[in-house]
Protein backbone atom coordinates (compact mmCIF):
# COMPACT_ATOMS: atom_id res chain seq x y z
CA UNK A 1 0.00 0.00 0.00
CA UNK A 2 2.86 2.35 0.86
CA UNK A 3 4.41 1.59 -2.53
CA UNK A 4 1.11 2.44 -4.28
CA UNK A 5 0.95 5.80 -2.50
CA UNK A 6 4.48 6.61 -3.75
CA UNK A 7 3.55 5.79 -7.35
CA UNK A 8 0.42 7.96 -7.16
CA UNK A 9 2.45 10.82 -5.72
CA UNK A 10 4.98 10.61 -8.57
CA UNK A 11 2.26 10.55 -11.22
CA UNK A 12 0.54 13.53 -9.65
CA UNK A 13 3.83 15.46 -9.49
CA UNK A 14 4.59 14.70 -13.16
CA UNK A 15 1.10 15.83 -14.20
CA UNK A 16 1.50 19.09 -12.27
CA UNK A 17 4.89 19.65 -13.91
CA UNK A 18 3.39 19.19 -17.38
CA UNK A 19 0.63 21.66 -16.57
CA UNK A 20 3.18 24.11 -15.22
CA UNK A 21 5.25 23.91 -18.43
CA UNK A 22 2.28 23.89 -20.80
CA UNK A 23 0.56 26.88 -19.26
CA UNK A 24 3.25 29.46 -20.25
CA UNK A 25 3.57 27.89 -23.72
CA UNK A 26 -0.17 28.16 -24.22
CA UNK A 27 -0.09 31.74 -22.99
CA UNK A 28 2.73 32.57 -25.44
CA UNK A 29 0.80 31.09 -28.35
CA UNK A 30 -2.27 33.09 -27.36
CA UNK A 31 -0.02 36.16 -27.23
CA UNK A 32 1.06 35.50 -30.81
CA UNK A 33 -2.58 35.29 -31.89
CA UNK A 34 -3.40 38.53 -30.06
CA UNK A 35 -0.44 40.27 -31.74
CA UNK A 36 -1.63 39.28 -35.23
CA UNK A 37 -5.22 40.33 -34.51
CA UNK A 38 -3.98 43.68 -33.20
CA UNK A 39 -1.89 44.26 -36.34
CA UNK A 40 -4.83 43.23 -38.53
CA UNK A 41 -6.98 45.88 -36.85
CA UNK A 42 -4.51 48.57 -37.95
CA UNK A 43 -4.71 47.56 -41.63
CA UNK A 44 -7.20 49.16 -43.98
CA UNK A 45 -7.89 46.35 -46.47
CA UNK A 46 -7.14 43.21 -44.48
CA UNK A 47 -10.62 41.88 -43.69
CA UNK A 48 -10.97 39.66 -46.76
CA UNK A 49 -7.47 38.22 -46.93
CA UNK A 50 -7.14 37.78 -43.16
CA UNK A 51 -10.67 36.72 -42.28
CA UNK A 52 -9.48 33.70 -40.31
CA UNK A 53 -7.43 35.92 -37.98
CA UNK A 54 -9.78 36.14 -35.01
CA UNK A 55 -9.54 35.48 -31.28
CA UNK A 56 -12.75 33.52 -31.64
CA UNK A 57 -10.72 30.69 -33.16
CA UNK A 58 -7.39 31.44 -31.49
CA UNK A 59 -7.05 27.78 -30.49
CA UNK A 60 -6.63 26.94 -34.18
CA UNK A 61 -3.93 29.54 -34.82
CA UNK A 62 -1.99 27.14 -37.02
CA UNK A 63 -4.94 26.99 -39.42
CA UNK A 64 -5.04 30.72 -39.94
CA UNK A 65 -4.38 31.81 -43.50
CA UNK A 66 -0.75 32.70 -44.34
CA UNK A 67 0.49 31.22 -41.03
CA UNK A 68 2.70 28.15 -40.54
CA UNK A 69 3.49 26.74 -37.09
CA UNK A 70 6.20 24.57 -35.62
CA UNK A 71 5.45 21.33 -33.77
CA UNK A 72 4.90 23.21 -30.52
CA UNK A 73 2.23 25.43 -32.10
CA UNK A 74 4.30 28.62 -32.32
CA UNK A 75 4.25 30.70 -35.48
CA UNK A 76 7.26 29.76 -37.58
CA UNK A 77 6.32 31.47 -40.85
CA UNK A 78 4.18 34.43 -41.85
CA UNK A 79 3.88 34.73 -45.62
CA UNK A 80 1.63 37.20 -47.41
CA UNK A 81 2.25 37.55 -51.15
CA UNK A 82 0.39 39.93 -53.49
CA UNK A 83 -2.29 40.56 -50.88
CA UNK A 84 -3.79 44.01 -50.34
CA UNK A 85 -3.22 45.07 -46.73
CA UNK A 86 -2.80 48.84 -47.11
CA UNK A 87 -1.18 49.58 -43.78
CA UNK A 88 2.05 49.97 -41.81
CA UNK A 89 4.26 47.86 -39.58
CA UNK A 90 3.93 50.30 -36.69
CA UNK A 91 1.51 48.06 -34.77
CA UNK A 92 3.30 44.81 -35.56
CA UNK A 93 4.47 43.46 -32.18
CA UNK A 94 7.80 41.94 -33.22
CA UNK A 95 8.81 40.69 -29.72
CA UNK A 96 5.66 38.53 -29.65
CA UNK A 97 7.18 36.17 -32.23
CA UNK A 98 10.43 34.76 -30.79
CA UNK A 99 10.06 31.56 -32.85
CA UNK A 100 9.41 33.16 -36.24
CA UNK A 101 11.93 32.02 -38.87
CA UNK A 102 10.40 33.42 -42.05
CA UNK A 103 8.67 36.75 -42.62
CA UNK A 104 7.63 37.46 -46.20
CA UNK A 105 5.39 40.45 -46.89
CA UNK A 106 5.72 40.71 -50.67
CA UNK A 107 3.66 43.26 -52.62
CA UNK A 108 1.06 43.79 -49.89
CA UNK A 109 0.69 47.58 -49.95
CA UNK A 110 2.81 48.47 -46.93
CA UNK A 111 3.79 52.08 -46.35
CA UNK A 112 5.54 54.04 -43.63
CA UNK A 113 8.93 52.87 -42.32
CA UNK A 114 10.57 49.65 -41.18
CA UNK A 115 10.45 49.85 -37.36
CA UNK A 116 13.59 49.28 -35.29
CA UNK A 117 11.62 46.59 -33.45
CA UNK A 118 12.21 44.23 -36.36
CA UNK A 119 15.52 43.44 -34.68
CA UNK A 120 13.55 41.48 -32.03
CA UNK A 121 12.80 38.69 -34.50
CA UNK A 122 15.99 37.00 -33.36
CA UNK A 123 15.11 33.57 -34.81
CA UNK A 124 14.50 34.98 -38.28
CA UNK A 125 16.17 33.18 -41.20
CA UNK A 126 14.32 34.78 -44.14
CA UNK A 127 13.17 38.40 -44.40
CA UNK A 128 11.56 39.66 -47.63
CA UNK A 129 9.61 42.92 -47.75
CA UNK A 130 9.95 43.46 -51.51
CA UNK A 131 7.60 45.36 -53.83
CA UNK A 132 6.15 47.71 -51.27
CA UNK A 133 7.11 50.93 -53.07
CA UNK A 134 5.73 53.22 -50.35
CA UNK A 135 7.91 51.82 -47.59
CA UNK A 136 10.38 54.64 -47.01
CA UNK A 137 13.06 55.78 -44.61
CA UNK A 138 16.16 53.87 -43.57
CA UNK A 139 17.22 50.29 -43.10
CA UNK A 140 17.20 50.17 -39.26
CA UNK A 141 20.53 49.49 -37.58
CA UNK A 142 18.76 46.90 -35.47
CA UNK A 143 18.81 44.67 -38.55
CA UNK A 144 22.22 43.64 -37.25
CA UNK A 145 20.55 41.75 -34.41
CA UNK A 146 19.18 39.11 -36.76
CA UNK A 147 22.16 36.82 -36.31
CA UNK A 148 20.49 33.76 -37.91
CA UNK A 149 19.36 35.58 -41.05
CA UNK A 150 20.22 33.69 -44.24
CA UNK A 151 18.26 35.78 -46.76
CA UNK A 152 17.65 39.53 -46.63
CA UNK A 153 15.69 40.77 -49.64
CA UNK A 154 14.43 44.34 -49.89
CA UNK A 155 13.60 45.15 -53.53
CA UNK A 156 11.58 47.96 -55.05
CA UNK A 157 11.08 49.93 -51.86
CA UNK A 158 11.42 53.68 -51.39
CA UNK A 159 14.13 53.37 -48.78
CA UNK A 160 16.66 56.18 -48.96
CA UNK A 161 19.57 55.57 -46.64
CA UNK A 162 23.07 54.22 -46.32
CA UNK A 163 23.81 50.55 -45.87
CA UNK A 164 24.33 50.33 -42.08
CA UNK A 165 27.68 48.99 -40.94
CA UNK A 166 25.77 46.59 -38.67
CA UNK A 167 25.13 44.57 -41.82
CA UNK A 168 28.45 42.92 -41.00
CA UNK A 169 26.85 41.25 -37.96
CA UNK A 170 24.76 39.01 -40.21
CA UNK A 171 27.46 36.37 -40.46
CA UNK A 172 24.98 33.61 -41.41
CA UNK A 173 23.79 35.52 -44.46
CA UNK A 174 23.72 33.57 -47.72
CA UNK A 175 22.04 36.18 -49.94
CA UNK A 176 21.89 39.97 -49.59
CA UNK A 177 19.54 41.53 -52.14
CA UNK A 178 18.86 45.26 -51.73
CA UNK A 179 17.38 47.13 -54.68
CA UNK A 180 16.14 50.33 -53.08
CA UNK A 181 17.83 53.76 -53.15
CA UNK A 182 20.93 53.15 -51.09
CA UNK A 183 23.32 56.10 -50.89
CA UNK A 184 26.81 56.49 -49.49
CA UNK A 185 29.53 53.86 -49.70
CA UNK A 186 29.60 50.12 -49.16
CA UNK A 187 30.80 49.66 -45.56
CA UNK A 188 34.02 47.66 -45.07
CA UNK A 189 32.14 45.50 -42.54
CA UNK A 190 30.52 43.76 -45.48
CA UNK A 191 33.71 41.71 -45.65
CA UNK A 192 32.58 39.91 -42.48
CA UNK A 193 29.86 38.12 -44.45
CA UNK A 194 32.07 35.15 -45.13
CA UNK A 195 29.16 32.79 -45.91
CA UNK A 196 27.53 35.11 -48.46
CA UNK A 197 27.03 33.61 -51.92
CA UNK A 198 25.01 36.39 -53.60
CA UNK A 199 25.68 40.12 -53.19
CA UNK A 200 23.02 42.08 -55.07
CA UNK A 201 23.16 45.86 -54.66
CA UNK A 202 22.33 46.84 -58.24
CA UNK A 203 20.46 49.99 -59.33
CA UNK A 204 21.04 51.98 -56.16
CA UNK A 205 22.97 55.25 -55.73
CA UNK A 206 26.06 53.87 -54.03
CA UNK A 207 29.24 55.94 -54.27
CA UNK A 208 32.89 55.50 -53.34
CA UNK A 209 35.09 52.49 -53.97
CA UNK A 210 34.42 48.78 -53.78
CA UNK A 211 35.99 47.89 -50.40
CA UNK A 212 39.12 45.75 -50.31
CA UNK A 213 37.39 43.57 -47.72
CA UNK A 214 35.24 42.05 -50.47
CA UNK A 215 38.14 39.64 -51.00
CA UNK A 216 37.35 38.03 -47.62
CA UNK A 217 33.96 36.85 -48.89
CA UNK A 218 35.37 33.70 -50.42
CA UNK A 219 32.00 31.96 -50.83
CA UNK A 220 30.75 34.65 -53.24
CA UNK A 221 29.35 33.31 -56.49
CA UNK A 222 27.58 36.44 -57.73
CA UNK A 223 28.42 40.15 -57.40
CA UNK A 224 25.81 42.53 -58.82
CA UNK A 225 26.81 46.17 -58.32
CA UNK A 226 25.70 47.51 -61.71
CA UNK A 227 23.74 50.76 -62.00
CA UNK A 228 25.43 52.72 -59.19
CA UNK A 229 28.00 55.53 -58.98
CA UNK A 230 30.95 53.50 -57.77
CA UNK A 231 34.39 54.78 -58.73
CA UNK A 232 38.07 53.92 -58.55
CA UNK A 233 39.83 50.74 -59.58
CA UNK A 234 38.64 47.21 -58.97
CA UNK A 235 40.20 45.92 -55.74
CA UNK A 236 42.87 43.35 -56.44
CA UNK A 237 41.43 41.24 -53.64
CA UNK A 238 38.59 40.26 -55.95
CA UNK A 239 40.95 37.66 -57.38
CA UNK A 240 40.61 35.76 -54.07
CA UNK A 241 37.04 34.86 -55.00
CA UNK A 242 37.70 31.49 -56.59
CA UNK A 243 34.01 30.53 -56.60
CA UNK A 244 32.90 33.67 -58.44
CA UNK A 245 30.63 32.99 -61.43
CA UNK A 246 28.84 36.27 -62.14
CA UNK A 247 30.41 39.75 -62.03
CA UNK A 248 28.09 42.62 -62.95
CA UNK A 249 29.65 46.09 -62.67
CA UNK A 250 28.14 47.94 -65.65
CA UNK A 251 26.97 51.55 -65.48
CA UNK A 252 29.29 52.88 -62.80
CA UNK A 253 32.30 55.19 -62.86
CA UNK A 254 34.92 52.52 -62.27
CA UNK A 255 38.26 52.97 -64.02
CA UNK A 256 41.84 51.90 -64.42
CA UNK A 257 43.21 48.68 -65.87
CA UNK A 258 41.58 45.27 -65.62
CA UNK A 259 44.09 43.08 -63.78
CA UNK A 260 45.13 39.91 -65.62
CA UNK A 261 44.12 37.60 -62.76
CA UNK A 262 40.42 38.37 -63.21
CA UNK A 263 39.95 35.30 -65.40
CA UNK A 264 41.63 32.88 -63.02
CA UNK A 265 38.38 31.58 -61.53
CA UNK A 266 37.59 28.29 -63.24
CA UNK A 267 33.88 29.01 -62.67
CA UNK A 268 33.69 32.55 -64.09
CA UNK A 269 30.64 32.52 -66.37
CA UNK A 270 29.56 36.14 -66.98
CA UNK A 271 31.46 39.44 -66.82
CA UNK A 272 29.62 42.68 -67.49
CA UNK A 273 31.66 45.88 -67.10
CA UNK A 274 30.09 48.11 -69.78
CA UNK A 275 29.67 51.89 -69.43
CA UNK A 276 32.57 52.57 -67.09
CA UNK A 277 35.97 54.25 -67.52
CA UNK A 278 38.24 51.22 -67.84
CA UNK A 279 41.19 51.69 -70.18
CA UNK A 280 44.37 50.11 -71.47
CA UNK A 281 44.84 46.71 -73.07
CA UNK A 282 42.23 44.13 -72.19
CA UNK A 283 43.91 41.19 -70.40
CA UNK A 284 44.50 38.03 -72.44
CA UNK A 285 43.71 35.75 -69.50
CA UNK A 286 39.99 36.50 -69.34
CA UNK A 287 39.13 32.97 -70.48
CA UNK A 288 41.83 31.20 -68.49
CA UNK A 289 39.19 29.38 -66.47
CA UNK A 290 37.53 28.04 -69.59
CA UNK A 291 33.91 28.63 -68.50
CA UNK A 292 33.24 32.23 -69.68
CA UNK A 293 30.02 32.64 -71.66
CA UNK A 294 29.25 36.38 -71.57
CA UNK A 295 31.72 39.26 -71.81
CA UNK A 296 30.08 42.68 -72.06
CA UNK A 297 32.66 45.51 -72.03
CA UNK A 298 31.24 48.20 -74.32
CA UNK A 299 31.49 51.96 -73.76
CA UNK A 300 34.83 52.04 -71.98
CA UNK A 301 38.24 53.26 -73.08
CA UNK A 302 40.05 50.01 -73.90
CA UNK A 303 42.76 50.60 -76.50
CA UNK A 304 43.86 47.10 -77.36
CA UNK A 305 43.23 43.38 -77.19
CA UNK A 306 46.11 40.95 -77.01
CA UNK A 307 46.74 38.58 -79.89
CA UNK A 308 44.48 35.53 -79.66
CA UNK A 309 42.80 36.84 -76.49
CA UNK A 310 39.76 34.68 -77.08
CA UNK A 311 41.45 31.53 -78.33
CA UNK A 312 40.59 29.68 -75.10
CA UNK A 313 37.03 31.00 -74.95
CA UNK A 314 35.47 27.82 -76.29
CA UNK A 315 32.31 28.39 -74.20
CA UNK A 316 31.83 32.04 -75.20
CA UNK A 317 28.26 32.94 -76.25
CA UNK A 318 28.26 36.73 -76.31
CA UNK A 319 31.11 39.27 -76.64
CA UNK A 320 30.53 43.04 -76.79
CA UNK A 321 33.23 45.74 -77.01
CA UNK A 322 31.06 48.46 -78.55
CA UNK A 323 32.44 52.03 -78.54
CA UNK A 324 35.95 51.59 -77.18
CA UNK A 325 39.18 52.77 -78.80
CA UNK A 326 40.56 49.36 -79.69
CA UNK A 327 43.21 49.24 -82.38
CA UNK A 328 43.78 45.63 -83.42
CA UNK A 329 43.54 43.25 -86.34
CA UNK A 330 40.18 41.56 -85.93
CA UNK A 331 41.31 38.19 -87.22
CA UNK A 332 44.14 37.97 -84.68
CA UNK A 333 41.79 38.34 -81.72
CA UNK A 334 39.78 35.20 -82.34
CA UNK A 335 40.18 31.50 -82.72
CA UNK A 336 38.50 30.16 -85.84
CA UNK A 337 36.42 27.57 -84.01
CA UNK A 338 34.44 29.34 -81.30
CA UNK A 339 31.52 27.04 -81.93
CA UNK A 340 29.27 28.41 -79.17
CA UNK A 341 29.46 32.10 -80.16
CA UNK A 342 26.02 33.63 -80.71
CA UNK A 343 26.59 37.40 -80.61
CA UNK A 344 29.57 39.60 -81.51
CA UNK A 345 29.51 43.40 -81.28
CA UNK A 346 32.79 45.20 -81.99
CA UNK A 347 31.24 48.31 -83.51
CA UNK A 348 32.70 51.82 -83.12
CA UNK A 349 36.35 50.86 -82.68
CA UNK A 350 39.43 50.86 -84.90
CA UNK A 351 39.62 47.22 -85.88
CA UNK A 352 41.43 46.73 -89.17
CA UNK A 353 42.30 43.98 -91.61
CA UNK A 354 39.96 41.67 -93.50
CA UNK A 355 37.40 39.14 -92.40
CA UNK A 356 38.87 36.58 -94.79
CA UNK A 357 41.29 33.82 -93.88
CA UNK A 358 44.42 33.12 -95.88
CA UNK A 359 42.30 30.63 -97.85
CA UNK A 360 39.74 33.24 -98.86
CA UNK A 361 36.97 32.21 -96.50
CA UNK A 362 35.37 34.39 -93.83
CA UNK A 363 36.56 32.99 -90.51
CA UNK A 364 33.33 34.19 -88.88
CA UNK A 365 31.40 31.67 -90.97
CA UNK A 366 32.76 28.92 -88.74
CA UNK A 367 30.58 30.30 -85.95
CA UNK A 368 27.50 28.38 -86.97
CA UNK A 369 25.36 29.56 -84.04
CA UNK A 370 26.06 33.26 -84.63
CA UNK A 371 22.83 35.26 -84.81
CA UNK A 372 24.07 38.82 -84.14
CA UNK A 373 27.10 40.40 -85.82
CA UNK A 374 27.96 44.10 -85.64
CA UNK A 375 31.32 45.26 -86.99
CA UNK A 376 30.15 48.70 -88.08
CA UNK A 377 32.25 51.87 -87.81
CA UNK A 378 35.69 50.27 -88.01
CA UNK A 379 38.50 50.18 -90.60
CA UNK A 380 37.92 46.74 -92.07
CA UNK A 381 38.53 46.24 -95.77
CA UNK A 382 38.54 43.66 -98.52
CA UNK A 383 35.74 41.54 -99.86
CA UNK A 384 33.08 39.29 -98.41
CA UNK A 385 32.27 35.64 -98.98
CA UNK A 386 29.00 34.03 -99.95
CA UNK A 387 29.20 31.92 -96.77
CA UNK A 388 27.55 34.81 -94.90
CA UNK A 389 24.27 33.92 -96.56
CA UNK A 390 24.64 30.29 -95.51
CA UNK A 391 24.84 31.01 -91.77
CA UNK A 392 21.58 29.41 -90.66
CA UNK A 393 21.17 31.33 -87.38
CA UNK A 394 22.17 34.84 -88.52
CA UNK A 395 19.47 37.39 -87.72
CA UNK A 396 21.31 40.74 -87.60
CA UNK A 397 24.39 41.79 -89.58
CA UNK A 398 25.85 45.31 -89.67
CA UNK A 399 29.06 45.86 -91.62
CA UNK A 400 28.37 49.53 -92.41
CA UNK A 401 30.91 52.37 -92.29
CA UNK A 402 34.01 50.33 -93.11
CA UNK A 403 36.03 50.02 -96.32
CA UNK A 404 34.68 46.75 -97.68
CA UNK A 405 34.79 46.64 -101.47
CA UNK A 406 34.06 44.57 -104.51
CA UNK A 407 30.85 42.79 -105.40
CA UNK A 408 28.40 41.63 -102.78
CA UNK A 409 28.75 37.86 -103.31
CA UNK A 410 25.83 35.87 -104.62
CA UNK A 411 24.48 32.73 -102.96
CA UNK A 412 21.58 30.44 -103.80
CA UNK A 413 20.54 30.37 -100.13
CA UNK A 414 19.83 32.87 -97.36
CA UNK A 415 19.12 32.34 -93.70
CA UNK A 416 15.42 32.29 -92.91
CA UNK A 417 16.24 34.24 -89.74
CA UNK A 418 18.02 37.17 -91.41
CA UNK A 419 15.96 40.27 -90.58
CA UNK A 420 18.47 43.13 -90.55
CA UNK A 421 21.24 43.74 -93.10
CA UNK A 422 23.32 46.94 -93.05
CA UNK A 423 26.09 47.34 -95.65
CA UNK A 424 26.00 51.14 -96.01
CA UNK A 425 28.98 53.47 -96.40
CA UNK A 426 31.47 51.02 -97.89
CA UNK A 427 32.90 50.69 -101.43
CA UNK A 428 30.73 47.93 -102.85
CA UNK A 429 30.19 48.02 -106.59
CA UNK A 430 28.18 46.25 -109.22
CA UNK A 431 24.52 45.48 -109.64
CA UNK A 432 21.90 45.25 -106.95
CA UNK A 433 22.68 42.05 -104.96
CA UNK A 434 20.44 39.44 -106.52
CA UNK A 435 21.01 37.02 -103.66
CA UNK A 436 18.72 39.15 -101.48
CA UNK A 437 15.76 37.61 -103.29
CA UNK A 438 16.22 34.53 -101.09
CA UNK A 439 16.10 36.57 -97.86
CA UNK A 440 12.35 36.25 -97.48
CA UNK A 441 12.17 37.60 -93.92
CA UNK A 442 14.31 40.69 -94.37
CA UNK A 443 12.86 43.68 -92.50
CA UNK A 444 15.56 46.33 -92.87
CA UNK A 445 18.09 46.75 -95.66
CA UNK A 446 20.63 49.57 -95.79
CA UNK A 447 22.83 49.76 -98.89
CA UNK A 448 23.38 53.54 -98.92
CA UNK A 449 26.74 55.20 -99.52
CA UNK A 450 28.11 52.57 -101.93
CA UNK A 451 28.67 52.51 -105.71
CA UNK A 452 25.93 50.18 -106.87
CA UNK A 453 24.63 50.70 -110.41
CA UNK A 454 22.17 49.24 -112.83
CA UNK A 455 18.50 48.52 -112.27
CA UNK A 456 16.54 47.57 -109.21
CA UNK A 457 14.82 44.23 -109.77
CA UNK A 458 11.05 44.28 -110.10
CA UNK A 459 10.73 41.36 -107.65
CA UNK A 460 11.67 43.49 -104.62
CA UNK A 461 8.21 44.25 -103.27
CA UNK A 462 6.89 40.73 -103.91
CA UNK A 463 9.87 38.68 -102.74
CA UNK A 464 10.54 40.80 -99.65
CA UNK A 465 7.03 41.64 -98.38
CA UNK A 466 8.20 42.59 -94.86
CA UNK A 467 10.67 45.22 -96.02
CA UNK A 468 9.91 48.71 -94.73
CA UNK A 469 10.64 52.07 -96.38
CA UNK A 470 13.02 54.85 -95.36
CA UNK A 471 13.85 57.40 -98.02
CA UNK A 472 16.43 59.03 -95.71
CA UNK A 473 18.77 56.12 -96.41
CA UNK A 474 17.78 55.23 -99.95
CA UNK A 475 18.72 58.62 -101.37
CA UNK A 476 22.42 57.96 -100.75
CA UNK A 477 22.55 55.10 -103.29
CA UNK A 478 23.50 56.61 -106.64
CA UNK A 479 23.14 55.68 -110.30
CA UNK A 480 20.69 52.89 -109.51
CA UNK A 481 17.23 52.86 -111.09
CA UNK A 482 14.25 50.55 -111.20
CA UNK A 483 13.45 48.90 -114.51
CA UNK A 484 10.57 51.40 -114.88
CA UNK A 485 12.90 54.38 -114.56
CA UNK A 486 12.08 55.27 -110.93
CA UNK A 487 15.13 56.42 -109.01
CA UNK A 488 16.13 54.42 -105.99
CA UNK A 489 15.31 57.27 -103.64
CA UNK A 490 11.67 56.86 -104.69
CA UNK A 491 11.54 53.08 -104.55
CA UNK A 492 10.14 51.26 -101.48
CA UNK A 493 13.02 48.85 -100.94
CA UNK A 494 14.94 50.03 -97.92
CA UNK A 495 13.83 49.90 -94.33
CA UNK A 496 15.65 51.44 -91.41
CA UNK A 497 14.92 50.68 -87.78
CA UNK A 498 16.94 51.44 -84.74
CA UNK A 499 19.33 48.58 -84.02
CA UNK A 500 18.04 46.23 -81.36
CA UNK A 501 21.20 45.09 -79.59
CA UNK A 502 21.28 41.38 -78.92
CA UNK A 503 21.45 40.79 -75.19
CA UNK A 504 20.90 37.52 -73.37
CA UNK A 505 21.73 37.37 -69.61
CA UNK A 506 20.74 34.84 -66.94
CA UNK A 507 20.01 36.54 -63.62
Amino acid sequence: MKHLHSVCFLLLSYTCLLLYVAAPASANIRGEAEALVKWKASLVDADGSLSTWSMANSTSLCNWWHVTCDLAGHIRQLMLIETSLNGTLDDFDFPAFPHMEKLILYDVGLYGTIPAGIGNLTSLVVLDLSRNPYLRGAIPRSIGQLMHLGLLRLRYLKLDSTLPEEIGNLTSLDELDLLVTLTGSIPPTIGLLVKLRKLILRNNKLTGRIPLEIGNMTELQSIELDGNHLEGQLPGTITHLRKLRYLYLSENQLGGHIFPELGNSSLLDEVEIAKNNFFGVFPPSICAGGALKFLIAGYNGFTGIHHQTFKNCTSLHNVDFTANNIVAELRDCFHEHLGQLQAMDFSENQFYGTVLTDWGEVFLCNYTLLDFLDLSNNSLHGGLSQCFWDMASLMFMDLSSNSFSGLVPFSRTCSDDLNYLHLANNHFIGAFPLGLKKCKNLITLDLGGNNFSGTIPSWISKSLPGLKVSSSVIKHIRRCHTSSGITLSQAPIVGLVKKQAHRTRSR
